[in-house]
């Protein structure tokens, strides 16, 4: 019988594995690949918070959202960009995959938000 801790991660696995499929990526821990991306996410996340309650200005939100694409492009590689984009509505996700790849994510099984958008890095705790 699992638990909630095997049950998470699991699911951080199986988002990993999504992951290395839907960028073509080299083969790694999956696990080890999701949560580097969900700490990048939760960076992300907390500047789209300050962007919204006007603690950070556009210049330096379009500063910051900047120096998070070229963390990521460190991870997925440069030619899974065009992909990715940061989100800065502070209610969803920051790190999203274009929805025009909507059936290559369903294929390989990433999480979407309602608006088909896929999200790089869901966070799976309960």
């Amino acid at each position: 019988n699992m638990n909630k801790h095997d049950r998470m991660y699991l699911e951080i696995a199986k988002n990993g594995n999504a992951l290395i499929e839907f960028f073509n990526l080299p083969n790694q821990d999956p696990v080890a690949l999701s949560k580097k991306l969900f700490r990048l996410e939760y960076k992300a996340h907390r500047l789209a918070e300050d962007y919204c309650n006007g603690k950070i200005e556009t210049d330096q939100w379009e500063g910051v959202s900047d120096k998070i694409l070229a963390s990521l492009e460190k991870i997925i590689g440069k030619k899974n960009m065009n992909k990715v984009f940061v989100n800065g509505d502070a209610r969803g996700y920051a790190l999203k995959i274009d929805d025009k790849y909507r059936d290559k994510m369903h294929k390989v099984g990433i999480t979407r938000d309602f608006g088909g958008y896929g999200i790089i890095a869901p966070d799976f705790r309960e």
